[in-house]
């Protein structure tokens, strides 16, 4: 199927919200794409800023994940996460990319503004989708930090002055959690989604639990971003294929197991999004 739009995809999730799976090796892409066409289900695979340093280059898994995407019968895009950079974003616009999010949240708010409304004008030129950042969803402690969550009004601006598409909003997740303990901030959800006239995203939803990212979505957050979630299931897949049979040298037979372990909470995670 060819890749729609990310804005078809948002209201084809809706009232649910739209899953989107951080990608960073082929086994990651294809068990998602797997649990999207099971699920009957749109979904996004992200590609990282940090996923292209590992790989050297953003060409080979991008380039995989759009054809993974193209040969699904389900309804995918691939989507750009936590850009920092102009150059990241053009690569991946050349390659077919047309959703991308481009991350100034660690500038001042002035600063942040100018660049994204730079980004803005050359994506929208070229019909490319564009997610923006405001708050600092950060690491564990910092999300939680006086100061660090998204002001309503000032997101209403920064909307207005930018165009951008969506906005990733500060609420109280923290990225690169392992335990599934954060508590968002629903009335704080909920103020952001009545003033904001575009999609809301949360990030760092690997710690959130199930029925707080159901609480989330029906307060009206739209994407949901999920990385270390899956990562842990499929790390612990291959450890344990490993402890299983010490002779274990062929890859296929531990990545299997972790391909399968993220297929199984995909389309949980789906599940869980469309309530």
């Amino acid at each position: 199927m060819t890749s729609r739009p990310v804005a078809d995809l948002i209201a084809a999730a809706r009232p649910g919200g739209l899953g989107a799976f951080n990608v960073i090796t082929i086994e990651h892409a294809e068990a998602i794409a797997a649990a999207a066409e099971a699920s009957k289900l749109p979904v996004l695979l992200q590609l990282s800023e940090n996923t292209v340093h590992y790989h050297g280059n953003l060409a080979p898994i991008a380039l995989a994940c759009s054809s993974i995407a193209a040969d699904s019968s389900a309804d995918i895009a691939v989507h750009l996460d936590h850009a920092t950079s102009f150059e990241l974003i053009r690569t991946a616009v050349d390659l077919g990319i047309r959703s991308v999010m481009y991350d100034g949240s660690i500038l001042d708010y002035a600063e942040n503004v100018a660049a994204t409304a730079d980004i803005v004008r050359w994506c929208h030129d070229r019909d490319v989708f564009v997610e923006a950042e405001l708050g600092e969803v950060g690491g564990k402690d910092g999300a939680h930090a006086p100061g660090v969550r998204t002001d309503p009004d000032e997101a209403v601006e920064f909307v207005a002055i930018t165009g951008v598409d969506a906005l990733a909003v500060a609420v109280g997740s923290s990225h690169a959690m392992q335990t599934r303990t954060a508590e968002l901030d629903n009335d704080l959800i909920a103020r952001l989604a009545t003033k904001v006239p575009v999609p809301l995203v949360l990030h760092g939803s690997s710690g959130v639990p199930d029925a707080g990212l159901r609480a989330a979505v029906e307060h009206g957050m739209t994407k949901i971003n999920i990385a270390t979630r899956l990562n842990v299931l499929a790390t612990e897949a291959i450890r344990a294929a490993l402890a299983d049979d010490v002779t274990i040298a062929d890859p296929r037979r531990y990545l299997k197991p972790a391909r399968d372990a993220i297929q199984v909470e995909v389309e949980h995670l789906l599940r869980v999004l469309a309530g």
